[in-house]
């Protein structure tokens, strides 16, 4: 989120920023005409751009500008934690061992899975910032995450939900290209990775209900209610979602960033029930409360959707709104707790084996 406030100030005072934009790979690629022709077959598109199937907007505007940026920068110190998060390194070994489904979360939108003896890795974003160019910088909680790619094993398929800075990161696709097979991505979002060097061939662009398999997995690009856009001008010019996986063993809905909307019971009637929910909880605010969902709200959304366990993510890595670090967990915690849903609370970096799922509240200590 502040990383689009500080795009759009950065566009009204310094014009020059459209050269440095170009020069810059962290900014990924404009969509050219041959792109936009083919974004256009999407019933997704409208008038030039990606659209929600609700309206949506956001209460942010030139006037409210610099009082929001003002308060960003205030009160910054409840909103990282007091020290460093630690992300334990990955033992792969270990993360082979066992048929079961099991997961790593290492902050924010991270997780690595492993189902069905694939390795699969979701919005691989394990850089230090996550406003890589603008004048303030949104550092991670933890430090040194972009070395524990080199502890990852070998990747059937990365998963990227849309091309935000906080979920899609230059450094990381890099340094992560060369253990990958295969990117199932956004639709629109290839061009990026295209620019970055990921051959054509590995990539595979979807729209929203679109699916496709992988050995015995199925997988499904399904809605959200969201935006994208990483550079001046390309403002939904891609498209933005979340992922069903299934399986003979395990069921798991990842809802990627969005506000609440229906989009959750139709994926609950269509796949569900499912056995893992990973549900969006964090970086929220009344002032964009359509494209992030409250706490209360994503248990209402692991609900909709016909979730068993649902796990809180988007959370635990940077401040990108205005409240407490650890404020998330404990409002999702809270309210899973009134509603009787069963969570997760898994720490950053450790694995997760299916039927031994975490709930312990490891942020209070």
């Amino acid at each position: 989120m502040i990383t689009s406030i500080l795009l759009l100030s950065l566009t009204l005072v310094f014009p020059a920023t459209y050269f440095y934009a170009k020069r810059n790979p962290q900014f990924g690629s404009r969509p050219q005409k041959k792109d936009v022709l083919r974004y256009s077959r999407s019933p997704q598109w409208k008038d030039g751009q990606f659209l929600n199937s609700s309206v949506t907007t956001m209460d942010v505007n030139l006037w409210s500008m610099p009082g929001l940026l003002g308060e960003f920068i205030k009160g910054r110190r409840r909103r990282v934690p007091v020290s460093p998060l630690l992300v334990q390194r990955l033992n792969t070994k270990d993360f082979a061992e066992g048929s079961e489904p099991k997961f790593v979360w290492y902050g924010h939108s991270v997780v690595l899975f492993r189902v069905g003896g694939r390795n699969i890795l979701v919005d691989p974003m394990f850089g230090d910032d996550a406003s890589p160019i603008g004048p303030m910088r949104t550092r991670r909680f933890s430090e040194n995450t972009l070395g524990l790619i080199d502890s990852l094993p070998d990747l059937d398929l990365v998963l990227l939900t849309h091309d935000h800075y906080d979920h899609l990161d230059y450094e990381s696709i890099v340094r992560i290209k060369e253990k990958t097979k295969a990117f199932w991505v956004a639709l629109g979002t290839a061009r990026h990775l295209l620019r970055w060097g990921v051959p054509q061939g590995m990539i595979t662009e979807f729209d929203w209900w679109e699916e496709k398999e992988l050995n015995e997995l199925r997988i499904i690009f399904t809605p959200s209610r969201h935006f994208s856009g990483r550079g001046l001008f390309d403002r939904a010019k891609s498209l933005w979602g979340g992922w069903v996986i299934l399986s003979d063993e395990i069921r798991i809905y990842w809802s990627g960033d969005g506000g609440y909307d229906d989009h959750f019971k139709r994926i609950g009637q269509k796949y569900g029930p499912f056995d893992w929910g990973f549900i969006e909880c964090g970086q929220y605010n009344e002032r964009w409360h359509q494209i992030h969902l409250l706490p209360e709200e994503a248990i209402r959304a692991a609900r909709d959707s016909r979730v068993s366990l649902a796990i809180p993510v988007h959370w635990a890595a940077f401040s990108l709104s205005l409240h407490p670090w650890d404020e998330p967990a404990e409002r999702f915690s809270e309210s899973a707790s009134r509603e009787d849903q069963s969570a997760s609370y898994p720490r950053l970096g450790r694995v997760v084996r299916q039927g031994m799922e975490p709930t312990e509240h490891w942020w209070r200590s």
